[in-house]
């Protein structure tokens, strides 16, 4: 309503003429220093009170109060204007006071013009200190660089960890949409009500996020039992150290011992009064990865990492990559086996992509690569269709020696290179300023022959012209020349064979090898070439790697049978008073005896889910019931 009355004023207002050059100069200075009573209020006041608690059926004296204190209000403003343009008119001695009383006039809007510099300027004091401060951060970063000359592999961008692709969860729900997904992690999570015992109200919380894992709702609080302390800076990389709590410093003897008399029950009431001990968590994923339950293997490794997590450094984060943890300290191990585990998980659900990340995140953890990453971040990289930055990963990280004579990745190269090309054919580029996919499997050859009888062994490749190459002395009779070699090509065969399973791999190979005989016809010196560049490249004596299990790198988890895994859950000396298999195997060895309601949850949980758990005689008191009844 006040809306409407003002926008009718202001109208009347300019259709009126205004003369600024005349001014009112009989009226007096006292009336100048003291306005109108109804002036003194703001006329948004104005407007929030006809706007504010009427019912719409207000009266005519409340429209006419409001409409006076307007035209009041107005009045009140073309008086000041005026007074000031006569202020300029006036002796000498009346502008200090003039200007005075327009100061105190113009208050609001000089206030609001001061908060208005005020806040730019501190706008612009903000700005200049990010530049001076990004300014100084790049100084020091080139000048860090400058003294390590390039040799920190940490800070590389290449390893740099795309923190979206680092969940498995977040890549399958790209591939099967997240409704599948939620599903099965909905299904995944109900079991977990069934768990808590009667009469026992189970506590829900919100776990903290982390990079690497989603840890579900069930899982305990963690318990803050480890912490990471930061060592030192050195060539501009931080040197961090995994440390238990002193209070807890007892467990890890317990576990020692425990492990040392091969004691599984031992470590599991570890697990049940801390829940987030890492090498206990480790222990049982290996059981149950060996007996078969890969699941139960896969939850364990997420648990341990979330631990691990939780008590990172504030300093250290894996997406700045100026950090290190050596695997010389054994409390560090413990997050190198889990990531370990956790990325060859990854790959068997098929989420490659978040494989590649956590394989990079393991290779820029320690720089010696003490689990072996970079001879299966290749294959990560070609399942998850990144050629482009493989190629980019052997022109810049850099190593004792040039990556291109590695094994596996002088073929990866070669197989990168060929799916470059025909993506660059179908989009009509053409890189001509490399090699060809073809002359890199060639070189690939030459330098390593022994891998293609290898290959053709595991894949298999049955086709009867590889039994005509393979008849050729080059391939044939070729040996690796070191130990070291030759461990690194069983790694690569092991970890690879199944790319050569796509038909169009295997025609780009054959093709190779055919030109590679043909050459060798023509000249057989480039084979001797070849073989001193192999020579030298690896000189060693002894196998150097021989720290890496060629069984790490496998698909295939052989699993053992459950009466060779008993003499673990016990002591050794009890092995003999156990009972055979056989007489377990009827469903009476399911249920479970009276003592469980006593017990802790989380270790009866764990004796659960082992299939040739004894749980005792407790059939004999199920038949005396029954024959009760």
């Amino acid at each position: 309503m006040s809306a409407r009355l003002l926008r009718r004023v202001l109208q009347e207002r300019e259709a009126a003429p205004q003369d600024t050059d005349v001014a009112d100069d009989d009226q007096p200075a006292e009336e100048e220093a003291s306005p109108p009573r109804s002036s003194a209020r703001n006329l948004f006041d104005l407007l929030d009170d006809g706007n504010g608690d009427g019912d719409g059926d207000g009266d005519e004296e409340d429209k006419e109060e409001d409409e006076t204190e307007i035209i009041q209000a107005l009045s009140y403003t073309e008086q000041k204007h005026s007074v000031q343009k006569k202020a300029n008119v006036v002796p000498e001695t009346k502008k200090k006071s003039k200007k005075k009383k327009k100061k105190s006039k113009a208050e609001p809007s000089s206030t609001k013009s001061k908060d208005a510099q005020s806040l730019d300027s501190i706008l612009e004091a903000i700005e200049k200190n990010l530049i001076q401060q990004r300014s100084h951060q790049s100084d020091r970063a080139a000048g860090k660089e400058f003294e390590t000359n390039e040799a920190t592999h940490g800070a590389s961008s290449v390893l740099a960890i795309d923190p979206k692709h680092l969940k498995g969860e977040n890549e399958m729900r790209r591939i099967f949409g997240s409704k599948v997904v939620d599903s099965f992690e909905n299904q995944r999570n109900m079991p977990s009500s069934s768990r808590q015992v009667r009469g026992v109200r189970r506590v829900a919380h919100n776990p903290r996020k982390t990079l690497l894992v989603s840890p579900p709702s069930y899982w305990p609080p963690w318990d803050k039992s480890i912490s990471m302390d930061f060592l030192e800076m050195k060539n501009g990389l931080n040197y961090f150290r995994y440390t238990y709590d002193p209070s807890v410093s007892h467990v890890q003897e317990l576990f020692e011992a425990a492990k040392a008399a091969n004691d599984l029950n031992a470590i599991a009431a570890i697990l049940g009064k801390y829940p987030y001990h890492p090498e206990s968590l480790l222990t049982f994923a290996e059981l149950f990865k060996y007996s078969g339950e890969h699941q139960s293997s896969a939850d364990a490794v997420e648990k341990c990492l979330f631990a691990l997590e939780c008590a990172w450094h504030p300093l250290f984060s894996p997406l700045q990559g100026n950090y290190q943890l050596k695997f010389s300290h054994d409390t560090n191990k413990p997050l190198f086996t889990a990531l370990f585990s956790h990325m060859k998980n990854l790959d068997r659900r098929g989420c490659h992509r978040s494989a590649l990340e956590v394989c990079k995140f393991l290779l820029s953890l320690d720089s010696d690569d003490p689990k072996g990453a970079l001879f299966c971040i290749d294959y990560f990289a070609l399942r998850s269709q990144q050629y482009k930055w493989l190629e980019q990963f052997a022109e810049e990280y850099q190593c004792d020696n040039s990556l291109w004579l590695f094994p596996n990745l002088s073929f990866s190269l070669a197989i990168a290179r060929f799916y470059l090309e025909r993506d660059a054919a179908s989009e009509g580029s053409d890189d001509a300023d490399k090699s060809t996919s073809l002359d890199l499997m060639n070189q690939a050859l030459m330098l390593h022959p022994m891998v293609l009888r290898k290959i053709v062994d595991k894949a298999p490749l049955k086709d009867s012209s590889w039994t005509q190459i393979l008849r050729n002395v080059f391939f044939g009779s070729a040996k690796p020349g070191s130990p070291s070699l030759e461990h690194m090509i069983n790694i690569y065969v092991e970890r690879h064979y199944i790319m050569w399973r796509f038909p169009e791999l295997q025609n780009l190979l054959k093709e190779a090898a055919l030109l590679v005989i043909e050459s060798l016809k023509q000249d057989n010196r480039e084979a001797q070439d070849w073989a001193c560049v192999r020579k030298e490249a690896f000189s060693s004596e002894k196998n150097e790697y021989s720290h890496l299990l060629v069984s790490d790198f496998s698909d295939t988890t052989p699993s053992l049978p459950p009466e060779e895994l008993r003499p673990f859950m016990v002591g050794p000396g009890m092995v003999h008073e156990m009972p055979p298999v056989e007489q377990e195997a009827g469903p009476e060895r399911l249920r479970a005896p009276r003592e469980v309601a006593g017990r802790n949850p989380a270790v009866v949980f764990l004796e659960s889910l082992l299939p040739w758990v004894d749980y005792g005689d407790n059939h004999h008191d199920a038949n005396d019931d029954n024959d009760d009844d």
